[in-house]
């Protein structure tokens, strides 16, 4: 039984909500707030959270969640419409679902990410002439089966880089989800972060196969 943890404080929403993906055969934690969240959070196949919430918004739990467990996927609820409001929820979360909505599109969401991030099974991607297995996570040159060693920030942004496929991302989005903290204009941290990694994982880092730059826009990795 697939674990979802939710967080919504409309008592109204959240029962019917808990109700019908109850129905569909998950195990479902209701939280009315973010307090506590990062303490089941490793419980959890997947995390669905509403924007407003009392004390810490639903963008600060979600980015919290996502730094604490970045294999598990989390779902944002929001009544906000706005382009800016999805660009900021998509730094950090897997999807972005506008209320009012429909439970079955709700559930078919959940679905696609739960079979995106696969916990019960082992996961490998094959990037060129990478062999990457999330859920240890390790990285291996199938050229001669050796291990590729990262830092724990390369790492995340390798990560970050998988979660969102085909994807232009920014700097800014990068930081931000990365280091979960605000993007100063000017900042070449990810830049310099992203050239130590392409040392390790492309086989010409000056003709990147795998973390292409897209000129005046950031970055892409294609699945």
């Amino acid at each position: 039984m697939k674990r979802i943890l939710y967080i919504e404080d409309d008592r109204e929403i959240g029962a019917w909500v808990k109700e019908d993906l109850e129905r569909r055969g998950y195990a479902v934690e209701w939280l009315l707030a973010g307090e506590g969240a990062l303490e089941r959070v490793h419980e959890a196949d997947a995390v669905v959270l509403d924007v407003m919430l009392p004390g810490l918004d639903g963008f600060s739990v979600g980015a919290r969640l996502k730094k604490e467990a970045p294999g598990i996927p989390v779902l944002m609820l929001s009544a906000r419409t706005a382009v800016e409001d999805k660009l900021a929820g998509l730094r950090f979360a897997d999807d972005y679902l506008t209320k009012p909505f429909h439970p079955e599109e709700l559930a078919a969401r959940v679905e696609v990410l739960l079979r995106r991030f696969g916990r019960d099974e082992e996961k490998v991607i094959r990037l060129h002439h990478l062999e990457i297995r999330l859920s240890q996570p390790s990285i291996v040159d199938t050229r001669t089966q050796e291990e590729i060693i990262l830092t724990a920030k390369q790492l995340q942004i390798l990560q970050y880089f998988l979660r969102h496929p085909n994807q232009i991302l920014t700097k800014e989005q990068i930081y931000e989800s990365v280091w979960g903290e605000p993007f100063m204009e000017g900042d070449k941290t990810v830049m310099v972060h992203i050239r130590y990694l392409r040392e390790k994982v492309e086989i010409d880092p000056g003709s990147p196969a795998i973390i292409e730059t897209v000129r005046g826009l950031g970055y892409r990795v294609r699945l």
